[in-house]
């Protein structure tokens, strides 16, 4: 009987703790994403397109030997600014000078023939006058002279041009500017016409920018092009074309154009990186967006808008695409933030964190 009494209260005591335990409240808590998110910027203007580029100088002067030989001697570094008739590089001239000296023999031998010829042809002159020769032996005597005449002019002329050249054996800067390349080092021998290094002029700057080929009809249309600097963050610059190459470049396949400056700022240097931003003119309001921000559904694309921290699926009007970004002609209004990252994941309404 004990026994029983005793299992009797185990049983209660464990429907007990059963029943205490199934009344404990389950708390669950929403999962609210976390997305990145960007406002939309509209540009009244109708902007078309950004592209990155480097300052440059309008002229650049590839400068080289006009002789071979063995640089010597270099007097400039990468960045050295360098006045006109200063020497840049120097190439070893002792052959130069030997050929110099070969020539200056020559003329001094033309010149002892031609005064041998002209008194051989002064005193036969003189027989000739007397009857003593004949007007053969004369004329042939007239020849010995201006052959050697034509003999001093020739080995002029050569002696001139071996002391040109040993002139050729000092590079000189022919203008003011700065050295923006250099290719050759003392010690290594190179040939004429090769070029050593570059020389960017004096004055006038401009910036070299690469634009594809979908674009450059686009770009000599362009109403307006501003120029911003990524080391002068507050200043800006007025921008025209000046020249678009018309081959394209062979590995990117892209156009170099160059963009002249309307009243440069005074800060900017060489090499400078530069922010193009070009304007179409009476073109429509547009903005910018990453690729990432489209969400395609069947035929239209849409984007994820932010409203009440909860997500909307709007579809939206494109354009042109480029640069991991694509242009939204309608659908989006300033001010907009839509999701750029994780569109897939997302529903209609649902709420999320920026």
């Amino acid at each position: 009987m004990k026994k029983s009494i005793i299992n009797t209260i185990a049983i209660l005591s464990m429907t007990s703790l059963l029943i205490s335990g199934c009344s404990k409240t389950v708390t669950t808590t929403e999962d609210i994403p976390l997305v990145r998110s960007e406002a939309v910027k509209i540009n009244s203007s109708g902007q078309s397109a950004n592209y990155s580029g480097e300052v440059r100088g309008r002229y650049e002067t590839q400068l080289a030997f006009q002789v071979s030989g063995k640089i010597i001697k270099r007097n400039v570094d990468l960045g050295s600014s360098v006045s006109p008739g200063d020497v840049l590089m120097e190439i070893d001239a002792k052959d130069i000078q030997q050929n110099v000296n070969i020539s200056s023999a020559q003329v001094s031998s033309a010149q002892s023939q031609l005064q041998l010829a002209a008194t051989n042809l002064e005193r036969y002159r003189t027989l000739f006058e007397q009857g003593a020769i004949s007007r053969a032996q004369l004329d042939q005597y007239q020849n010995n002279y201006e052959v050697a005449q034509a003999s001093v002019r020739q080995s002029a002329a050569q002696y001139t041009q071996g002391s040109n050249q040993l002139g050729y054996s000092t590079l000189v800067a022919d203008s003011g500017g700065v050295v923006s390349s250099i290719s050759a080092e003392a010690g290594q021998i190179v040939s004429s016409g090769q070029a050593v290094l570059t020389l960017v002029k004096d004055g006038e700057r401009e910036v070299e920018i690469s634009v594809p080929e979908n674009r450059v009809d686009e770009l000599r249309k362009a109403g307006q092009i501003q120029v911003a600097f990524w080391a002068l963050p507050n200043v800006t610059a007025q921008g025209n074309i000046r020249e678009i190459s018309p081959i394209a470049d062979k590995v990117s396949r892209t156009y170099k154009v160059r963009i002249s400056l309307v009243n440069p700022p005074a800060d900017i240097n060489l090499g400078m990186t530069a922010n193009v931003m070009v304007a179409q003119p009476g073109g429509q309001p547009v903005t910018y967006i990453p690729l990432s921000a489209i969400y395609q559904t069947g035929d239209i694309p849409h984007v994820w808008v932010i409203v009440n921290d909860a997500v909307t699926l709007r579809p939206i009007k494109v354009g042109v695409f480029g640069d991991n970004k694509v242009q939204v002609l309608e659908g989006l209004q300033d001010g907009d933030v839509i999701v750029t990252a994780g569109v897939q994941k997302l529903h209609e309404g649902e709420k999320v964190r920026i």
